[in-house]
């Protein structure tokens, strides 16, 4: 495995590490930086077609969780307005009679 490799693999793990413990801001910044690397290891001329192929379906694995756990987020976020829109009418239904 080459060295693009290993730094799209390493980025891979810290990526699946950020998404567990729900850091948005670091799922962010290593999202981009996979894009990136994603490109570097694909243009390099030295690359392990097979190695970087299992890389790449990690990544794959590691984006699947990362789209479930944004739906996730978006529906609880989602239930959350909900609530706080019905909280809202009742606190102005209150205001009209109170």
């Amino acid at each position: 495995m080459n060295q693009a490799q290993q730094a799209l693999k390493t980025t891979g793990e810290a990526l699946s590490l950020a998404l567990g413990q729900q850091d948005w801001l670091t799922v962010a910044q290593l999202d981009s930086l996979c894009r990136e690397q994603i490109d570097q290891a694909m243009d390099d001329d030295a690359r392990d077609a097979e190695a970087l192929r299992g890389t790449l379906e990690q990544m794959l694995g590691v984006y699947r969780d990362l789209i479930s756990a944004c739906q996730q987020q978006q529906q609880e976020i989602a239930a959350e307005l909900n609530q706080l829109k019905r909280a809202q009418k009742g606190a102005q239904v209150y205001q009209l009679f109170g």
